[in-house]
């Protein structure tokens, strides 16, 4: 945190990108000692207190630098709660199992996005990725894209208006090696038969010690109204004819491309990794 506000005071008066990726609360967890014990909620809490405090700490320093009005301040996590951790996991507020599953409890995440003189105050419930951050940014920075095809797309207009109808269409849910294994239209979500890593009637850990956990099964297609069942409790499939073909037709869009190792398919742009020299020699370097 220190860190980070020294370097909003060196480059205060250019435009900077800052990022600053917390290690915690992830296990295993620490906290200093001006905030050890101070939350009355363990030492999770804690944590989560020192995490509120740096955050306070890079809005307060853009304030006293005068840049607020033209800094962006995103705040997201990557996936939810390792809830086989117990106490040192946080919640998934019911919705379904955690991460390591592509289900809500694993994938949904609060997004945080603060300018106060060009966000407006108010909660956004369209469907958005942290892939979106660099499109995004590259529009608000006037910055061009790549010319090859990107996964994220820009959300600069729900910045602007929470209520507009959100740039991403689909969110395309792919885990594993290359597992397509749900897709959403920010409403309804269809997930495919696939197995997962299951916390339900499993006893979590303590204290930094893993709980147990066991292996889950997708049978049949399943359909969920993230509207009316974030929980994703009670299955649909069938009901909504129109919503499912649609998120089918994304599916199968999506396999072309990117291929899907759940049902065999390579894809037509799928880009082989780029291996240099350099990297095959680091481990040695090392």
């Amino acid at each position: 945190t220190e860190r980070a506000v020294s370097f909003m005071r060196a480059n205060a008066g250019r435009p900077f990108l800052l990022y600053v990726a917390h290690s915690m609360p992830h296990v295993p967890l620490a906290v200093s000692d001006r905030f050890k014990g101070k939350s009355d909620a363990g030492l999770y809490g804690d944590v989560m207190m020192e995490l509120d405090w740096s955050v306070g700490e890079i809005a307060s320093a853009a304030a006293a630098l005068g840049i607020s009005d033209n800094t962006y301040i995103i705040i997201m996590s990557d996936n939810g709660p390792w809830l086989r951790y117990g106490n040192h996991a946080g919640s998934t507020g019911g919705l379904r199992e955690a991460k390591q599953a592509t289900f809500e409890g694993g994938s949904r995440v609060p997004c945080i996005v603060y300018c106060p003189a060009k966000v407006p105050a108010a909660v956004c419930s369209r469907l958005a990725s942290n892939i979106d951050i660099f499109p995004t940014l590259a529009e608000l920075a006037d910055a061009p894209l790549p010319m090859h095809d990107i996964d994220g797309v820009s959300i600069v207009p729900l910045l602007e208006n929470p209520d507009t109808e959100s740039p991403r269409r689909f969110f395309t849910y792919y885990y594993r090696k290359n597992d397509l294994e749900a897709v959403t239209d920010g409403r309804f979500k269809l997930i495919f038969p696939h197995t997962y890593n299951s916390n339900e009637g499993c006893l979590q850990g303590r204290d930094g010690q893993p709980g147990d956990i066991r292996e889950g099964r997708v049978e049949t297609t399943e359909l969920y109204d993230l509207r009316t069942d974030p929980g994703e409790r009670y299955n649909i499939a069938g009901s909504r004819p129109y919503e499912q073909a649609a998120l089918e037709a994304e599916a199968e869009r999506m396999r072309a491309i990117l291929g899907d190792d759940l049902t065999g398919r390579k894809g037509s742009g799928r880009r082989l990794p780029v291996v240099s020299k350099e990297s095959l020699t680091y481990p040695e370097k090392r």
